[in-house]
């Protein structure tokens, strides 16, 4: 079982944003997907903090080390998943099969191609009205601020030309035009905002 001090240190407010934003709908169980699970560390507490279903993709072994460990009933085994590939190949998934798709730090560190995709895909795999959640740091209209995450952002594009902070008003864009809307933007501390979409 992997663990990653960044993910421990995120994990309260990680927590408590998902919890806030799923406040009005806690009275039924969801179904959620999360997208770039990594090690397993954040689903496992979603699962405990919120008592969502998931589905995950990547780092398989740990994933499944978490599960064992923590004994948690509401997470399913992981699958592997392509979010840069058309949304009928997602691990079967049918149209509107989750209320919740999570992508925790994963637009940054993808191409375009996934990133379309992942907008592209939540829109037909989201129910009506569910939503899709985003984390990490953003551009806004071709601006990166404040200097520590333009350094980031360089990084990021250094060790993969096509990585780099996605532009907020883009995935708006890519958003409308897959049936959903920018709901809300939640902003915290580290310069990291919260995206939340609405499939409507």
């Amino acid at each position: 079982m992997l663990i990653s001090p960044l993910a421990d240190r995120n994990q309260k407010e990680l927590c408590s944003v998902l919890c806030d934003v799923l406040e009005e709908q806690s009275h039924r169980e969801l179904f959620a997907l999360e997208l770039g699970s990594g090690i397993g560390q954040h689903v496992v507490n979603f699962a405990m903090a919120t008592q969502l279903s998931d589905i995950k993709e990547e780092s398989r072994d740990s994933v499944r080390s978490y599960i064992a460990v923590t004994k948690v009933k509401t997470v399913l085994q992981p699958v592997h998943l392509d979010a840069s590939e058309p949304w009928e190949k997602w691990a079967g998934l049918p149209r509107g099969a989750c209320d919740v798709i999570v992508a925790i730090n994963l637009l940054q560190c993808s191409s375009f191609d996934t990133v379309e995709g992942v907008v592209k895909g939540s829109g037909q795999i989201l129910r009506q009205n569910g939503l899709l959640i985003t984390h990490g740091p953003y551009a806004i209209n071709g601006t990166i601020t404040p200097s520590c995450m333009e350094d980031l952002d360089q990084e990021l594009r250094q060790m993969n030309p096509g990585w780099g902070l996605p532009d907020i008003d883009i995935l708006r864009q890519l958003a409308f035009g897959n049936g959903m809307r920018m709901e809300r933007m939640i902003e915290r501390e580290q310069d990291n905002k919260y995206l939340v979409y609405q499939d409507v």
